[in-house]
């Protein structure tokens, strides 16, 4: 969409004016919008809804994990999949990595689905 040509009366203006206060002016007629109509779009483009349950998972952890582990180990974020958690000695994520993954991935796909957590992945940190 392309702006009209200035009139003659727009552009003596503009030059008097020192600035292109037309376009600003246009855009400052256009008519509002109700926020029932910005806030759904706004709100799916935050992923409001992936962040709560990203953020759930935070707070359940020590639930639904043994409390050995949980006082050794805790999840630092979720990203495309993969939750990512930090242990606090390379023993323990020997311990955890060789024994306990696949038990604490079960658990937490059961609670939040499989699409949500895909992956652990576990680091000294």
């Amino acid at each position: 969409m392309f702006a009209p040509k200035p009139t003659s009366r727009e552009r003596a203006l503009a030059q008097w004016r020192g600035w292109q206060w037309i376009a600003a002016e246009r855009v400052r007629n256009r008519p509002a919008h109700a926020m029932s109509d910005v806030m759904p779009r706004v709100l799916s483009g935050l992923r409001i809804e992936r962040r709560q349950s990203e953020s759930e998972i935070l707070k359940v952890w020590s639930h639904l994990i043994d409390p050995t582990i949980t006082a050794h180990a805790r999840p630092t974020g979720v990203h495309k999949g993969t939750l990512f958690v930090c242990v606090d000695s390379s023993v323990w994520l020997d311990e955890i990595v060789r024994y306990r993954r696949r038990e604490i991935l079960e658990r937490l796909q059961n609670s939040f689905g499989r699409e949500l957590i895909a992956r652990i992945s576990f680091r000294v940190g």
